[in-house]
């Protein structure tokens, strides 16, 4: 039986970003995978009928699986998908894995991509292709499933088993589908223990790997010669994609923008490339929203760790008139915090949520941010953010998205006992 017992700081009831009592319980869905000892929700969409479909990392009793769930509008488990609701899975039988995104395609099959871990400290990025019911696409990969291999072992990355969930590492997993269906995806490759590279690589819409990107399907990703470890990346509307996380120890957040091609776009920055520290201290950044010609970064400083949010000219260089062109930290409580995702709204202001960090402090964080890249004064009382602790502790937002009338739904997971995949809805207005 589940304790959480949700509550909102420091916003009332009625106010823009409040928890929509009418959503599940209280305005929060607890996500159902039969069988699964602890769950967390990795990332969230919603499918053209508006039923909300939430990937998940999920243990059981053979070790970890990915976890693919379907909710209906209202935040009830939508029992005709999978088994119950849900499928468990791993992407090679008998292997350990983890799912990172879902996204619904043009045609109504849900693409999820994850990690595949070959063994208790090697990783390879893999996806999952399943029709609208929750079944296997026998057509794509191999038999509905496909792990990302390349020469050299160079998609291979290392499993963090020592960081606690919420806390950005290297076992990343992003993906776009192109409108032509090829699938563009990131990885990070551990050449040795202070070796990293980030890889770009671009698949066929049956898995395969596609050699006409850059001449072998994929680019290494490395700033300086320098350790760099990607996050996230995002496809722009003139075919441009760009990449970002961080480089370097301490780290400096990166961003590096690529042709449809698979080669560097030197005019972006200098040389393709744009590092950044935030007033003197270390950055990482976790999503790129791209809006009026502009790129918004969210993530988190380090040293202490705080909320960062950066915005950037398309071409790379800061928009001075957002803050006198210097990254924005927002800092909230002695215990730190960070932004982990972030979606564009229909009116052009983006939300960004994450979470705080440490044990009992650590809860729900969402903001909304208005284009000059200030906080909203009108969300969360006139604070522009607002947190929300659903259990006794360690509760993480991870995911974001924005339904069709507005409401917010963010998902996460709640220590409660063990980790719980949670979505959340607030209210726009």
């Amino acid at each position: 039986m589940s304790t959480l017992s949700p509550y909102a700081l420091p916003t009332a009831w009625t106010a823009p970003g409040s928890l929509d009592p009418t959503f599940a319980i209280g305005g929060v869905a607890q996500v159902y995978f039969a069988g699964s000892l602890s769950s967390q929700t990795q990332h969230v969409t919603l499918d053209a009928q508006g039923r909300i479909l939430v990937a998940a990392k999920v243990g059981t009793s053979k070790g970890s699986r990915f976890g693919l769930a379907r909710l209906l509008a209202d935040g009830s488990a939508d029992l005709s998908f999978g088994f119950q609701g849900s499928v468990i899975g791993s992407f090679v039988e008998g292997f350990e894995a983890k799912a990172g995104k879902v996204q619904v395609l043009a045609d109504g099959k849900i693409l999820l991509a994850g990690l595949h871990y070959e063994d208790t400290q090697r990783t390879l990025p893999a996806l999952a292709l399943f029709d609208a019911n929750g079944q296997p696409d026998r057509f794509f990969g191999d038999d509905g499933f496909q792990v990302v291999r390349l020469p050299g072992e160079l998609s291979m990355g290392t499993r963090d088993n020592w960081l606690p969930p919420g806390v950005p590492g290297v076992e990343a997993c992003d993906f776009v589908v192109e409108e032509d269906g090829r699938i563009l995806l990131i990885a990070n490759h551990h050449f040795s223990l202070a070796d990293h590279a980030g890889m770009l690589i671009r698949l066929c819409p049956d898995g395969s790997l596609d050699e006409s990107f850059n001449g072998r399907g994929f680019v290494v990703v490395r700033h300086l010669l320098l350790n760099t470890w990607l996050s996230t990346l995002l496809l722009k509307e003139d075919g441009r994609i760009v990449v970002a996380g961080s480089i370097d120890f301490p780290q400096q957040g990166l961003l590096a923008v690529y042709r449809p091609d698979g080669s560097l776009d030197e005019r972006f920055a200098v040389d393709g490339f744009m590092a950044f520290k935030a007033h003197g201290n270390s950055a990482q950044v976790s999503q790129i929203i791209e809006s009026d010609d502009r790129l918004y970064c969210f993530g988190s400083s380090r040293d202490p760790i705080r909320c960062l949010t950066f915005v950037l000219h398309a071409n790379g260089r800061p928009d001075l008139h957002c803050h006198q062109g210097q990254p924005q930290v927002l800092d909230i409580g002695p215990s730190g915090c960070q932004w982990n995702a972030a979606q564009l709204m229909s009116d052009g202001r983006i939300v960004a949520v994450g979470a705080t960090i440490g044990g009992v402090q650590a809860d729900f964080m969402v903001a909304r941010y208005q284009l000059d890249g200030s906080l909203d004064p009108a969300f969360g009382e006139g604070h522009g953010w607002l947190r929300t602790r659903l259990g006794r502790s360690m509760d993480s937002a991870s995911s974001v998205t924005v339904q069709h009338d507005g409401g917010i739904l963010l998902g996460g997971f709640s220590l409660d006992g063990n980790y719980r995949a949670v979505v959340v809805r607030y209210l726009d207005r």
